[in-house]
């Protein structure tokens, strides 16, 4: 029976939802001190999305994934909610779940952070493992259909159940907060892709604002994404990536090409290296996407410098590194998972100027 506007449940549901996000303030944006770029009138920023109540980027997805999925209808009182995940929207959409008061099943690797994994089970969630990355898709449309759930599906809806015009999304709240700065329109925003969503989400924004915002996203070896965006071909696949929560095997509905000016591929050891050093940077640990952003705001800040322009670059701070201290933050794992990042390290630094 389908929920009418008047629902109680579904008004009282959508009300939480707002109380909540009403409670929580907007998220810092962090300039970088990087005096090598700043005497050449170049500014760098990280809007820091690691301050959400649930740690992470993915806390704006999975409030609008939610509030998309209810005003569809396609979430009722009682509904399991189920999402294929590596981890940051599934910590998100469980705590959503909590909040509503409904059953979460999260859909992962079995090599997903065990930091990760409890914190969805410290929010009531509970996780169903899979081997590999390519299984998530069709074992979370499995166990929807057998708990009688609703399979969220980050990767087709994320581009869309977001207000890209504006309702304070991402873009808008980067461009109010860049509004006394020096160059208070970016030249560059820098952004990874998992869904694709985020980069869907920024680039329409600023085409609709006309501005001449130019976005790059910063994609890890062994994602599908870069390939997609060179040639257009939808049916690509690649072996996925080992930086965790971004870049895909297979080529996301989510995933605009035509949104994205420029793709940025990083190698997993600078994306280490980056992670580390703005780690050091900022006196606090950041997690291994945020370093692949890092690197991506480098590359693009030395070749402004070069030829004599000016402006801002801004990107994320996707998530806190407390999350991966057993893993990219431990250097025996990283040696024996990645192997030597001494030469990427060198690079990085160059790059700092």
């Amino acid at each position: 029976m389908p929920h009418t506007p008047c629902s109680p449940w579904l008004n009282e549901a959508i009300a939480r939802i707002e109380a909540d996000y009403q409670r929580s303030a907007d998220t810092h944006l962090i300039p970088l001190p990087l005096p090598g770029y700043a005497a050449h009138g170049i500014d760098l920023y990280l809007k820091d999305e690691s301050t959400h109540p649930t740690g992470s980027l993915k806390h704006r997805l999975a409030r609008s994934l939610f509030l998309y999925a209810l005003c569809n209808g396609w979430v009722r009182e009682g509904s399991t909610i189920v999402e294929a995940s590596s981890g940051s929207t599934a910590v998100s959409e469980a705590y959503f779940a909590r909040l509503l008061g409904l059953p979460f099943v999260a859909v992962m690797p079995r090599s997903t952070s065990a930091e990760k994994i409890a914190l969805i089970e410290f929010y009531g969630g509970r996780c169903h493992f899979v081997d590999s990355a390519a299984e998530v898709y069709d074992t979370a449309r499995a166990v929807a259909a057998q708990t009688g759930g609703h399979y969220m599906d980050q990767f087709t809806y994320a581009e869309r159940a977001t207000d890209w015009r504006g309702n304070n999304n991402i873009a808008e709240s980067m461009f109010t907060q860049m509004q006394r700065e020096r160059h208070p329109v970016p030249r560059w925003i820098v952004v990874g892709a998992g869904t694709g969503g985020t980069s869907a989400t920024i680039g329409r924004y600023v085409r609709f604002q006309r501005h001449a915002t130019r976005v790059c996203v910063a994609d890890p070896a062994g994602s599908v994404f870069s390939h997609y965006h060179r040639t257009g071909d939808a049916t690509l696949t690649a072996p996925g990536s080992r930086i965790e929560g971004i870049g895909r095997p297979r080529v996301e509905p989510s995933f605009v090409r035509t949104l994205v000016d420029r793709m940025e591929e990083v190698d997993d050891t600078h994306s280490i290296a980056a992670m580390r050093s703005l780690s050091e940077l900022l006196g606090r640990r950041v997690g291994p996407s945020t370093g692949t952003n890092f690197v991506a705001m480098l590359t693009l800040a030395s070749e402004m410098r070069e030829r004599g322009e000016q402006g801002s670059i801004l990107s994320l701070l996707c998530d806190a590194g407390e999350r991966y201290l057993p893993t990219y933050h431990d250097p025996g794992w990283v040696a024996h998972s990645f192997g030597d990042c001494q030469a990427a390290r060198a690079r990085i630094d160059h790059l700092q100027g």
